[in-house]
C-alpha cells in the first residue's frame, strides 16, 4: 500500500474472524516531545463496523484542520474510543516505555467493554507488562486494567483504519492539552510546537529554564542550555542529543 493510500479494516477484520469480538487499534503521540504528556489513543471496531470515514489517514499525514474535522466522524464510527495520558512527572519516574504503557492502560480502562485483541503500531509491544514488571499504582485508587492480547504491525498507523483513527484521536487530544498549557507558560510556544524541540522552544528553555511540564530526566541539547560562563572549555558545555537519559527504554518518535 502506498503511503497516501487510505487505511482499511482488512487486518482488523482478520482478527475479528479469528474469534475476537472487539478489536482495538492503539497508537501513541508525544513520545519524542520535551514537555507535556505522552498520549495513547484507542479506537475499537467490531464485526459490524463499516468502512472508515472518508479522508482518514495517519495523523502525521494530515493537517491540523483535517485532523480536527475527522474527530466527530471517528467518534461516531467507532464502537468505542478513548485517550489516556501519562504526565511528565510519571515519565520521569517510570521511563518513557512504562509511561506509554500507563497511558495506554488508562485509555483501555475508560472503555465500557474491554476489547478482546489490540492492534498496535510498530514492532515493539510496549502495552503489555514484561514478565514480573507490572506497573505500580502511582497513588491511583485502582491500578489501570491489564492489556488484552497484542498484535504488533509495522506501519499500522498508515495501513490499518482503527490504528490510524486512534492516532488522530490521540494527536488532537494532546494538541488541545498543550494549547491549554501554553496559556500557563506562553513563552515556550507550545500552542505551535506542542512541546517538541522546535527552535523557539529551545531558545525559551535557554532563557527561562525548564518548568514542571518539562521531562526533567531528559537531556536537552546545548542550544537549550544557558550560555556557558566566559572562559569555560567547550567540553564543559557539550550535551548529548535531545532525548531520554540512560535506562529510559525509549525509541525515537
Amino acid at each position: 500500500m502506498s503511503p497516501t493510500a487510505a487505511p482499511t479494516l482488512r487486518v482488523e477484520r482478520s482478527l475479528l474472524r479469528a474469534g475476537h469480538g472487539l478489536v482495538a487499534g492503539v497508537d501513541e503521540v508525544g513520545r519524542g516531545a520535551l514537555a507535556g504528556p505522552v498520549s495513547v489513543g484507542v479506537l475499537v471496531v467490531g464485526p459490524h463496523t463499516p468502512a472508515a470515514p472518508r479522508g482518514l489517514r495517519d495523523s502525521k499525514l494530515l493537517t491540523p484542520a483535517a485532523r480536527e474535522a475527522l474527530v466527530p466522524a471517528l467518534r461516531d464510527w467507532a464502537a468505542a474510543w478513548a485517550v489516556g495520558h501519562a504526565e511528565p512527572a510519571e515519565i520521569d519516574a517510570l521511563g518513557i516505555t512504562a509511561a506509554l504503557r500507563l497511558a495506554g492502560r488508562r485509555a483501555l480502562a475508560q472503555l465500557a467493554e474491554p476489547p478482546a485483541a489490540v492492534l498496535l503500531d510498530g514492532s515493539h509491544d510496549w502495552l503489555s507488562d514484561p514478565p514480573g514488571q507490572a506497573l505500580p499504582g502511582l497513588g491511583e485508587p485502582v491500578l489501570p486494567c491489564a492489556a488484552p492480547p497484542v498484535t504488533t504491525r509495522v506501519k499500522a498507523d498508515t495501513t490499518c483504519a482503527a490504528v490510524a483513527g486512534a492516532s488522530v484521536l490521540a494527536k488532537t487530544a494532546r494538541d488541545a492539552l498543550m494549547a491549554r498549557r501554553h496559556e500557563e507558560h506562553p513563552h515556550y510556544g507550545w500552542a505551535a510546537n506542542k512541546g517538541y524541540g522546535a527552535p523557539e522552544h529551545l531558545a525559551a528553555v535557554a532563557e527561562h529554564g525548564r518548568c514542571s511540564q518539562h521531562r526533567l530526566s531528559w537531556r536537552l541539547p546545548a542550544a537549550a542550555l544557558p550560555p556557558a560562563p566566559r572562559g569555560a572549555r567547550a567540553a564543559d558545555t557539550l550535551q548529548p542529543p535531545v532525548g531520554p537519559g540512560p535506562g529510559r527504554g525509549a525509541r525515537g518518535a
